[in-house]
């Protein structure tokens, strides 16, 4: 059976399905615009790098191809420099005496150097200088020579520390530079004989730049530069002198990108050798380096992805985002009619299925949940009609008059005075204008002019005390739970002992609860009863000014602290019994 409730502030079924449906949109179009931002920034990425590599790689292998060429043609200049200090006649003029060196000696040592370099070429000129400075040089007349530098020995020191070994430099270690300007390279050693060991001069073997022309023709390198180390240009391409940077290690290459007229280009620098010559390249970027067997690779992947991705959205949205929304759409007609009952839509999976079972289950739980709560409050309500109903019915009413009606007669009219009074206090405080709850205070009240009311029917049976902390006066309580109490314990406690008994209230604050105590010294309870007051269940065999008078107040006080667990009654037979309630301080 449904129940009309409220179900709050609910979006409608179109809403929700733009917004769930919107979601997924974006979160499919979020997640391949991710995967092919990251997928363009990979891909260059790897061309980039892979196109430098290629590139790197490239201009290492020319590198080291032409600096093999120009060390292994050095070597073979070396060793021809090697023939020559052994050449007779060089010899001859070498060890001879300086007054029997005379132009013919000069001469003949010249063409013994000729003869030895006749089965070479590049060699631009040879220069043998005695220790005391004789000179024997082929293509002498075309170097000017630095007479001054000659005569000192700053520039042979490098030589000589060299103590006989090749020294490779250039031009001429600067003693000589050619007319034309155009650079050499220098084999210098000194000479020693071979015989005494004696140092007996220095030679200088220039080879002409133009070695390295025919060296990069033949290997058909174009963008290649050769310097020496100080700068000065050998071969190659001269407006890549512009790039120079001396600091370059021996075995060492080193890379750098720079801009060759308005386009990027990667530089490449290597030492030949311990050699004073330096090796540049410079290569454009292209196209050769880059993988595309891989890009293509990843792009087929990434269109496999996003294959992938259409495919797991559609079945998404037709396995799980439709049925949800089929699922909320019954929900909101159930919202329509104002009635929670159960939905009954075909679901495609059993995980929904069971959603919707859980559904349907927890609504038959809210159901029982609002059937139980309908009823406690039916409860309350019948338990407060009744204790009102009880407290006015007619007899009550009656025998209060009739009690003040003898008193007129036998006490006088200012007793019968009093005794209006208090049965008017009486029922403007119970009445309480309808409220429910109501401090202490008013409630202690009732109870005093319940007795009071009391005392003039039965007489002098019984005495009330009271114990009430001040800081408990203000606390708010369910209105009439003192009274029925009280009233239980007269009726049921002490004019069932036939003596005069005592009834005593107190009330007391701990830990921000109430605590309210109703003890009398009536004829007591046995365990059996007190269980039987207790017990949440309704007795049909419990009168119903049993059950609507201690026990429908002890139920009244557990529906509005919304817990059992709130009472205690402590109790000997024909001697007290006392009852203690615990309420949540308000």
């Amino acid at each position: 059976m449904g129940r009309e409730v409220s179900f709050g502030k609910l979006k409608s079924s179109h809403k929700r399905r733009v917004s769930l449906s919107a979601s997924l949109q974006k979160g499919i179009l979020g997640l391949i615009l991710v995967v092919t931002i990251s997928f363009i920034i990979s891909t260059y990425y790897i061309a980039d790098k892979e196109q430098k590599n290629y590139c790197k790689r490239e201009s290492e292998s020319v590198l080291k191809t032409l600096s093999s060429n120009i060390y292994s043609d050095v070597r073979k200049y070396i060793e021809l420099s090697r023939l020559v200090m052994t050449e007779d006649r060089l010899v001859e003029f070498l060890r001879a005496d300086a007054d029997r060196v005379d132009i013919g000696m000069i001469n003949d040592a010249r063409y013994g150097v000729m003869s030895v370099l006749n089965v070479t070429e590049s060699v631009d000129g040879v220069m043998i200088f005695r220790e005391d400075l004789i000179m024997v040089a082929t293509n002498r007349f075309t170097y000017n020579y630095d007479y001054e530098l000659m005569n000192s020995d700053e520039w042979r020191k490098d030589i000589y520390d060299g103590r006989g070994s090749a020294i490779v430099t250039l031009n001429s270690n600067n003693v000589a530079s050619k007319a034309d300007n155009r650079p050499v390279v220098t084999i210098a050693r000194a000479i020693y004989d071979i015989d005494s060991q004696e140092r007996k001069g220095v030679m200088l073997m220039n080879i002409s730049t133009s070695l390295f022309d025919k060296m990069l023709s033949q290997l058909g390198y174009r963008n290649i530069c050769i310097m020496g180390e100080d700068g000065t240009f050998l071969a190659g391409n001269s407006s890549y002198t512009q790039f120079f940077d001396g600091n370059i290690a021996q075995g060492c290459i080193k890379y750098k990108d720079v801009d060759y007229n308005g386009a990027k280009m990667l530089l490449s620098t290597t030492r030949v050798s311990d050699y004073p010559i330096i090796v540049m390249r410079l290569a454009p970027y292209s196209t050769e380096g880059i993988p595309f067997s891989i890009i293509y690779v990843l792009l087929a992947l990434l269109l496999i992805f996003i294959i992938t991705v259409f495919f797991v959205s559609t079945f998404i949205r037709r396995n799980i985002t439709d049925p949800v929304l089929l699922l909320s759409e019954s929900m909101d007609k159930n919202k329509k009619t104002g009635e929670l009952k159960k939905v009954d839509a075909h679901m495609p999976s059993d995980e929904l299925e069971m959603l919707k079972e859980d559904y349907n289950s927890l609504i038959d739980h809210v159901n029982e949940l609002i059937d139980t709560l309908i009823e406690k409050e039916k409860t309350l309500q019948r338990a407060e009609m009744r204790v009102l109903q009880e407290q006015i019915k007619p007899h009550f009413l009656y025998n209060s008059i009739e009690t003040i009606g003898y008193m007129a007669l036998d006490a006088g009219a200012e007793k019968v005075h009093d005794a209006l009074e208090t049965l008017g206090s009486f029922y403007r405080n119970f009445l309480s204008k309808g409220d429910r709850e109501i401090p202490l205070s008013r409630e202690i009240w009732i109870v005093k002019d319940y007795l009071a009311l009391q005392k003039l029917r039965y007489g002098d049976i019984m005495d009330d005390e009271y114990d009430i902390a001040e800081d408990t006066l203000q606390v708010v309580v369910p209105k009439l739970i003192l009274q029925p109490l009280v009233e239980n314990s007269i009726y049921h406690g002490i004019r069932q002992k036939g003596e005069k008994g005592i009834i005593r209230i107190s009330s007391r604050l701990e830990d921000g609860e109430l605590y309210l105590t109703v003890r009398d010294t009536g004829v007591g309870m046995s365990q059996e009863e007190i269980d039987d007051i207790l017990s949440t269940e309704k007795n049909d065999s419990r009168s119903e000014a049993d059950s609507f008078g201690l026990w429908g107040t002890i139920q009244r006080i557990r529906i509005f602290e919304g817990e059992e667990d709130i009472v205690k009654i402590e109790s000997e037979i024909g001697e007290y019994t006392q009852i203690e309630f615990r309420i949540k301080a308000k």
